[in-house]
């Protein structure tokens, strides 16, 4: 039975919605809030069978209403103090978090039977949660304050967790009462001697653990002795690190549980048997903990790390397991983490040749946030075991590699497709091959020339109907050259923007309309963004050479927009649509880095002839794909900094949703700030859905834009932009996506 005092994700206001409620619910993982009032007195508690039964008894369920309306009030509890022994009597199916309450009613603990997360301050550590990274600064600050400090700069700055330093109390420590033993052993006399000379005092330790609170990380602290854990209980930390040296120190065992707040605890140099006697002394009080597999020696080899033995500690403890090494390099850390460690400890030093036996296995500064980002990035890799769904860059890479099902020859409307109709071709823009059996033997409904793609609407069966929308600004499609008349036979766009290709901006664009034709439409333009030999435009790149031609490009794409005015009857002048650059193959920029870029862009702009033509920044994504692979976005990701670039130089944007959406999902920062920082300065706009941090180009309403808020801020601050719907592969099926989208879109803007 264990006591989880840090009961924050247990709790909601019983003011606060249904569906807040359920969030909570979802984010704990426990099927179960406990509702508070004002006083944070429990008034009832809320499961998501509760929700479940009021949902099927309600004929239109309001989730706005007040959670504390349908909670149960007749929820189990205990009060503070209740022998554990007898609150495990209560646990039974369905009832496997038992509130403990003070003598006010006020949740003080949650009692569970076993771990599968433990919180150590804002974070929770366990099943379904990225590894708990701890920068171990033990005794490396040499006894100096400012070096203690500078590590935990270092610490911060590569991106860890938590920082952990060791307390010792020399006078009771040791039984001379003095480091200096002349009848210990060689081994115990050097390691007294260490300890002696770098040592923090209590004082020391109290104010660096100040400054750890000043730099915004959690930091815990190994208590070495009765009078350290003192010490440290009494300054108040959030959890506590026990030394594989004390897992044996039933009297320190008892003394730091009885305080209730987490602790990690390693278990090098122990037995099995002494592990499990450490458990049962740690569970009695009911404190939460988490057990780290450790090898003690320094440097330990790496035969005998047996990072496999986690698995049995998880069995042993009943609890979060983890990893702390002493094992030269971070890859066996990285590998830890991939079979599942919930906490990674390793030792950070400023110099691996610095006296002491913790410095030649630490890490320097560089390789501890190598270490972070190459955990976060297997974290990242793991995934899930969910069924596999094809990513986005998959998608793209298919239409590029894989084959359709093509037409052998013209077909007509009202034939029926023979298997002798069909051929196999790159690239994968239609049917599947492995759809061939479904196409045979349908009556097609439209023509399909000899060459072109069969579509998943070809096995509907129903023609194409004529689409007609109604919205508040103007709206348009995408188009290439060849798609212009086919899409104008069955809608009637306000505009058509022109998606060129490479290949498009080498052509004659007077060759694709009759002579003197001029359509009744306005239209814009967008730029390539990948040209032959893997060229991008970057107005932002360093390079002489790639910014001289960027510029070229951009001039390129302005003089062929303007050549296609006189094919339309508009009078205004076409926006142009640039993806500026700013991207690199292996990582973003610092925020201070981004300045000289955007400025690098304008000093680019400059030399370009906007005459006739608006151009407009396109915003972007955090991971572009570009050339079959994945990228690196630096610039118009930011809300603020791509403001400052469209208010110092005049610039305007083409908000482009799905990117912004991605952008913010990646800063962890709400997307609705990002539309009120750039919808001062949004000329143009994309619309489209999009999915965490590179799912870009979602359908409409099948990703995590919420529209209708979208659609009210649009209003308010860019009533008069026109849009398309940017779908990925809409165009295809003569832009059946593209017609799903603005169906959806019609009931918003």
């Amino acid at each position: 039975m264990i006591l989880d005092r840090h009961p924050a994700g247990f709790v909601a206001s019983d003011q606060d919605s249904i569906l807040a409620a359920l969030q909570k619910i979802s984010a704990n993982q426990s099927r179960i809030v406990f509702l508070v009032d004002e006083h944070g007195t429990v008034t009832g508690s809320l499961s998501d069978g509760d929700v479940r039964r009021w949902l099927i008894s309600e004929a239109a369920p309001d989730l706005s209403r007040a959670a504390g309306s349908i909670a149960n009030r007749a929820f189990l509890s205990v009060s503070e103090g209740t022998p554990l022994s007898e609150v495990s009597t209560l646990i039974r199916p369905g009832v496997d978090r038992i509130p403990v309450l003070d003598e006010r009613g006020r949740l003080v603990a949650i009692a569970t039977p076993g771990m599968a997360t433990v919180t150590i301050g804002n974070r929770v550590i366990g099943e379904g949660q990225p590894s708990y990274i701890i920068g171990e600064i033990g005794n490396n600050h040499q006894g100096e304050l400012q070096l203690a400090k500078d590590l935990v700069d270092h610490c911060v700055d590569a991106g860890v967790d938590c920082v952990k330093f060791q307390l010792r109390d020399m006078a009771s420590l040791y039984r001379s009462g003095s480091s200096e033993s002349a009848g210990e052993d060689l081994g115990p006399q050097y390691t007294m001697n260490l300890l002696a000379k770098f040592s923090l005092s209590a004082d020391d330790m109290l104010r660096a653990l100040d400054y750890c609170a000043e730099r915004g990380v959690d930091a815990i602290c190994t208590p070495w002795d009765l009078t350290s854990a003192d010490v440290l209980h009494e300054y108040g930390l959030p959890g506590y690190k026990i030394a594989s040296a004390d897992l044996t120190n039933d009297e320190l065992l008892h003394h730091v549980a009885a305080f209730g707040d987490p602790m990690i605890v390693s278990t090098g140099m122990s037995t099995e048997e002494e592990i499990r006697g450490a458990v049962e002394v740690i569970r009695s009080p009911g404190t939460p903990y988490v057990l780290l597999q450790c090898q003690s020696t320094y440097p330990a080899p790496y035969k005998d790390v047996n990072l496999r033995y986690m698995d049995r500690l998880a069995r042993i403890g009943e609890s979060p397991v983890g990893y702390s090494g002493h094992e030269r390099g971070w890859h066996v850390a990285v590998a830890a983490a991939a079979r599942g460690a919930h906490v990674i400890e390793k030792h950070v030093t400023v110099d691996k040749s610095l006296e002491g036996n913790d410095h030649k296995v630490s890490l320097l500064p560089g390789e501890l946030a190598q270490m972070v980002r190459e955990i976060r990035e297997v974290e990242e890799a793991l995934g899930s075991d969910r069924p596999r769904e094809v990513s986005t860059g998959e998608l793209m890479n298919r239409v590029n590699l894989a084959k359709s099902l093509v037409a052998a020859k013209d077909l007509l409307p009202g034939d029926t497709v023979c298997a002798e109709d069909v051929e196999v071709k790159s690239p994968g823009r239609g049917l599947q091959p492995n759809r061939l059996d479904d196409l045979v033997g349908r009556v097609l409904h439209r023509a399909v020339a000899a060459g072109d793609f069969f579509y998943p609407g070809d096995l509907a069966g129903e023609a194409q109907t004529h689409h007609e929308y109604t919205f508040r600004r103007p709206w348009g499609l995408p188009v290439r050259y060849h798609d212009v008349r086919p899409l104008l036979e069955v809608s009637d766009p306000d505009f058509l923007e022109y998606h060129f290709s490479y290949k498009d901006v080498e052509l004659d664009p007077h060759s694709f309309f009759d002579k003197g034709e001029r359509l009744p439409q306005f239209f814009t333009t967008h730029a390539p963004d990948l040209y032959a030999g893997d060229f991008l435009i970057d107005l932002a790149s360093p390079d002489d050479a790639i910014w001289e031609r960027s510029i070229r490009e951009v001039q390129n794409v302005v003089d062929i927009t303007r050549q296609l005015r006189e094919h339309y009857t508009c009078e205004q002048d076409p926006i142009v649509v640039v993806t500026m650059g700013g991207f690199l193959p292996d990582r973003h920029v610092r925020p201070e880095e981004r300045r000289p870029m955007y400025e690098r862009v304008q000093k680019a702009l400059e030399q370009v002839d906007e005459a006739g033509v608006r151009l407009t920044a396109q915003t972007l994504p955090p991971f572009p794909w570009l050339m079959g692979g994945q990228q690196f976005h630096n610039l118009f990701m930011d809300p603020e900094d791509t403001a400052w670039f469209c208010e110092t130089y005049g610039r305007r944007l083409t908000l482009d949703v799905s990117h912004t959406k991605l952008a913010a999902n990646f800063a962890k920062r709400p997307f609705s700030e990002y539309v009120e920082a750039m919808g001062p300065h949004i000329e143009h706009l994309h619309i489209v859905d999009a999915v965490g941090v590179d799912g870009e180009g979602v359908q409409v309403g099948e990703g995590e834009v919420d529209f209708r808020d979208l659609a009210e801020r649009l209003d308010r601050l860019a009533p008069n932009a026109p849009f398309i719907p940017e779908i990925w592969q809409g165009h295809v099926n003569n832009g059946e996506g593209f017609f799903t989208a603005l169906d959806r879109l019609e009931q918003w803007f």
